[in-house]
């Protein structure tokens, strides 16, 4: 399960792009809480603090606590928005949600057991459709990420979601289809030797 992070954070009074602009400056970024059925929260963060939240690679499936005013708001992030050349944030959304809530997320997934795939080990390719899942999971029970075991698959094989066995408290925001997360496929040098032994196959037959 993804750790809980804390942030803390200031609350700001002026909106706007020139008061944005010398947050930037000043090592700050804008952000703004909103739902729960309250009115939004406008606030910024530390940028340095954000960004290494953000290198943990599970920032936007984390539940974020915003400490702000002697207080913690319970948020989850839902978008994060960076500079078009420099790379940095500077904007962050935070959705408020209660402990109990169910939340819509995007959760990586891996691998597992490739060594036990007949497919993969006589020289199939994984063929990744889908890096991560859409989920609908308990606010604090939300995975870092999906295993898929891919034991017994074989060339030509198509991993579905009821292949999966997702963690209790999850389930797949896709309900209307049994979508395709990833397949076994022919490398294309065994495609070619197959080519090559039919082209010689009908070549033999014809000079006959």
């Amino acid at each position: 399960m993804s750790d809980q992070l804390v942030l803390s954070a200031e609350t700001r009074d002026r909106g706007g792009k020139g008061a944005s602009r010398e947050l930037r400056r000043s090592g700050r970024v804008p952000a703004v809480v909103y739902g729960g059925k309250e009115e939004p929260l406008m606030i910024h963060v530390e940028e340095k603090l954000l960004m290494k939240q953000l290198m943990t690679g599970h920032f936007m499936n984390s539940v974020v606590m915003i400490e702000v005013g002697g207080k913690q708001v319970r948020t989850l992030p839902k978008d994060v928005a960076f500079h078009p050349v420099k790379d940095r944030p500077i904007h962050v959304d935070f959705l408020r949600i209660s402990k109990d809530a169910k939340v819509h997320v995007s959760v990586p997934v891996v691998f597992e057991n490739e060594e036990a795939s007949p497919g993969l080990k006589r020289g199939g390719v994984l063929n990744i459709v889908r890096h991560e899942l859409e989920l609908i999971c308990d606010s604090d029970k939300i995975p870092d990420d999906i295993a898929i075991d891919v034991t017994g698959f074989e060339v030509g094989d198509s991993i579905h979601i009821s292949h999966v066995k997702l963690p209790k408290g999850s389930e797949s925001a896709i309900t209307d289809r049994d979508f395709t997360i990833a397949t076994i496929v022919a490398p294309s040098a065994m495609k070619s030797t197959a080519g090559d032994t039919s082209a010689d196959g009908e070549a033999a037959e014809g000079d006959a």
